[in-house]
């Protein structure tokens, strides 16, 4: 089988995730999938999730992690192995260590939710050792390999390898199986690659008409900016928020299969990400990482496109650290229009700041946040302001409002260098 991988040079086809599929099917969950009544009213559609949240480590990486590493040779097994990963390949890897009985050594950035660090910890233990460094997974990534090629360890992949892809792919054989109709849309998210790279390459070979939909966060659309250049590029900056789709460079496997399979990619801010992230959890009860999210969030971008069709979204994981909740929620608020900051200028007298909750905030109007510097032998003094309204239409009349008052202000929501500084 090794070697059949090896003669495709690099292709994954439909008979390598069936064998994949062979190889997992008493390892991993068979994850349910489950039409969604309120999603479905709400785009006038057919809604499937299917659930990887649920999985055996609460993410799809186990599949492709596994799968490799049942591949590796006797000697490859006793120098033991080392990978690199936001989080969800990792606590795979971990788990496969455990399983197989397989030293590994993982690197994961520092900036990786201490849930999902514990977690890998809890599904390796001591089968082995954790090493958090840089501040992305571009950065993890670099010392890992630099680890493989010192210590001669076999570097286990996070997306851009042949066992993974077909492992990802397998998925796509059971929302097949399961789905009792046939599928219009396919929407799953892509960080490096590898879930789409298999999952499309599955689904588009045994369903060609589905539509295979790709969703990245705005932050980190590197699959995007790869198809619209036709090569592989490296983003300079991305947003870490998705943590698990924030990957600056995709696989040149992955880029190739995806070229392929997918019909299209969206792009989706996080912002957005956040508030289906809370929309899960309060109608639905379903804790979803951002990656996890994103699929669902991107059915607002294609309401017109798949009203009257039958879709599915895969809830690639589930590992949300709850210290995380409340920068969701605030992402979410200023994303929907609710939450504003300024830096208003407030007239040094007495009853000024009165004025302002008076005759400038509305009814409904809720300051959340007020730092005021007074400086001497100034006319006026700065403070940041924030404020969080009802109903986005409650806007307009406030910004009409502090003008019509007098109260300088500057708006830092709209000022990107701004608000990353104060916020």
């Amino acid at each position: 089988m090794e070697q059949q991988l090896k003669r495709k040079q690099g292709a994954v086809y439909v008979e390598d995730i069936l064998i994949a599929y062979h190889t997992l099917k008493d390892v991993v969950f068979h994850t349910p999938l489950q039409k969604n009544p309120l999603l479905s009213e709400r785009y006038g559609c057919n809604v499937y999730l299917k659930r990887e949240d649920l999985q055996v480590v609460r993410s799809f990486k186990l599949r492709g992690a596994y799968n490799r590493m049942k591949h590796l040779t006797d000697e490859e097994r006793r120098n033991g192995i080392v990978c690199a990963s936001a989080g969800n390949h990792a606590q795979g890897v971990a788990y496969s260590c455990r399983a197989l009985g397989v030293h590994g050594k993982i690197y994961m950035p520092a900036t990786t939710p201490r849930q999902k660090v514990s977690q890998v910890q809890l599904f390796g233990k001591e089968m082995i050792e954790i090493v958090l460094v840089g501040d992305t997974f571009d950065d993890s990534y670099n010392e890992a390999v630099k680890c493989a090629e010192a210590e001669g360890r076999a570097f286990i992949h996070p997306f851009d390898d042949e066992y993974v892809i077909a492992g990802q792919g397998t998925i796509g054989v059971e929302v097949l199986n399961d789905c009792d109709e046939p599928i219009d849309f396919l929407f799953a998210s892509i960080g490096g690659g590898g879930l789409m790279a298999g999952l499309g390459t599955y689904v588009k070979s045994i369903s060609p008409s589905t539509k295979v939909i790709g969703v990245e966060p705005a932050g980190a659309p590197s699959m995007k900016a790869a198809l619209e250049r036709g090569h592989v590029v490296t983003l300079a900056e991305i947003d870490k928020f998705v943590d698990g789709a924030a990957v600056k460079t995709v696989g040149d496997k992955t880029f190739a299969l995806c070229r392929g399979v997918l019909d299209d990619i969206v792009v989706v801010p996080e912002g957005k990400v956040c508030t289906t992230i809370l929309e899960l959890y309060n109608e639905n009860a379903i804790v979803a990482e951002p990656a996890g999210a994103l699929p669902i969030a991107a059915l607002d971008f294609y309401k017109e496109q798949i009203r009257g069709k039958t879709v599915v979204c895969v809830v690639s994981g589930g590992n949300n650290d709850i210290d995380r909740m409340q920068e969701i929620k605030e992402r979410s608020m200023i994303y929907e229009g609710l939450q504003h900051y300024f830096i208003v200028n407030f007239p040094q007298r007495a009853g000024a700041l009165r004025e302002f909750l008076d005759e400038v905030l509305g009814p409904t109007d809720d300051i959340t946040r007020f730092e005021y510097t007074k400086k001497n032998n100034k006319e006026s003094g700065p403070a940041l302001v924030g404020i969080e309204l009802k109903r986005r239409e409650d806007y307009a009349p406030l910004i009409e409002r502090m003008k019509k008052k007098g109260f300088p202000f500057q708006e830092v929501n709209k000022d990107p260098n701004l608000f990353h500084l104060l916020i």
